[in-house]
């Protein structure tokens, strides 16, 4: 159990697979039986929610200072400006329209599952718009509960089972 949990931990560490692709592993078939009482799927989540925000004081005390840095090197230069203009594009575009509602807007943004968001992606972005790192830390933490409990529903075939009632 202690090797099916690491490896449910570097999951939900892995940038753009996160605790959305954790979840689902570690309550599949194919992964074994291990979790299947509700203390082990509590035990589940725990594993991937610490192993998702693990990364995330890293993300947001140095991503922008490596994108800086990177942004006048030969090779990676261009990727990395792009990304830095990007993000405080994206970014000052986000405060305006959430005005004081950007922590909540945080929270949604981790909290839904789609591709391309999440712990990694908007710990930059409140990087980039030089949030609280407390208040930030608090919001990307709460979408990563959200997003495992959804993760979680759709896994167990909730989702599934609602769709096929109300259809």
């Amino acid at each position: 159990m202690i090797k099916k949990l690491l490896i449910i931990f570097f999951i939900a560490m892995v940038p753009l697979i996160e605790l959305r692709g954790s979840i689902p592993v570690g309550l599949s078939p194919a992964f074994g039986p291990a979790f299947s009482g509700t203390t082990q799927i509590l035990i589940l989540y725990a594993v991937s929610i610490l192993g998702n925000m693990l990364p995330v004081p890293f993300i947001f005390f140095f991503a922008r200072k490596v994108l800086v840095w990177g942004s006048d090197k030969k090779f990676i230069g261009k990727f990395f400006k792009f990304c830095l203009e990007k993000g405080e594009k994206g970014g000052k575009k986000l405060q305006e329209k959430a005005g004081r509602g950007l922590y909540f807007a945080l929270f949604l943004f981790v909290g839904i599952p789609l591709p391309g968001t999440g712990a990694w992606t908007g710990t930059l972005a409140a990087s980039l718009l030089d949030m609280d790192f407390k208040k930030s830390v608090i919001a990307v933490m709460s979408g990563v509960v959200l997003a495992g409990i959804i993760m979680g529903l759709a896994s167990m075939g909730l989702f599934g089972a609602l769709g096929a009632i109300f259809a």
